[in-house]
């Protein structure tokens, strides 16, 4: 009888000791040159992972107790650019997709159009255009600056800077340049048309 509670108890201590460690998962399981982890002051983490070709940066923000709430998938361009992104709940469920526009003339953001995933939205202008959700404008001043976000919602309710805390999706850097590398336009970059 006492063999008996004796395994219980140690089954007990492990699976109350493993339990977290399983459910940190992919939190806790950061290593190589491919991953940045970033920790906010609230205690929420934000994981980078790219792929190892660079033309693919995942962007996983984690709450202060470890649930995922928030996927963030960008193609990149050969220059460390974002050409487009789609944004996933923390179930995975598929909410915006998101377009970035650059100026020809020095390959500098200046646009960002986010559709809405779940809802297809027709533009009443132009029926055969889908309408974006939100609309994104930068202007540049002489010294090639960029200004803080314009931003348009073309949707009643709450929006994407409500929701999400950030009035952009665009990446402010990017974490695995340097500063002044990810300051550099791409010398392919194209114009923004359609998605």
């Amino acid at each position: 009888m006492q063999r008996l509670a004796t395994w219980k108890i140690l089954w007990l201590l492990f699976a109350f000791g493993w339990l977290p460690l399983h459910a940190a998962g992919e939190l806790e399981s950061v290593d190589g040159p491919n991953v940045r982890i970033l920790h906010h002051k609230d205690g929420s983490k934000t994981i980078f992972t790219r792929s190892p070709n660079n033309l693919v940066l995942t962007k996983k923000t984690f709450s202060a107790v470890g649930r995922l709430s928030l996927i963030t998938i960008y193609r990149m361009d050969s220059g460390g650019n974002p050409v487009s992104c789609k944004i996933y709940d923390g179930q995975k469920n598929e909410l915006f997709k998101v377009s970035y526009g650059y100026r020809k003339s020095d390959g500098q953001l200046v646009s960002e159009e986010m559709f809405d995933s779940r809802v297809k939205r027709i533009n009443p202008k132009k029926p055969t255009e889908e309408m974006p959700v939100q609309v994104v404008r930068y202007v540049i001043d002489a010294q090639g600056k960029r200004s803080a976000p314009i931003v348009f919602n073309l949707l009643p309710g709450k929006s994407f800077e409500e929701v999400f805390g950030s009035s952009s999706s665009a990446l402010q850097t990017n974490p695995f340049q340097d500063d002044a590398a990810a300051k550099q336009p791409s010398p392919r970059a194209k114009p923004l048309r359609g998605r």
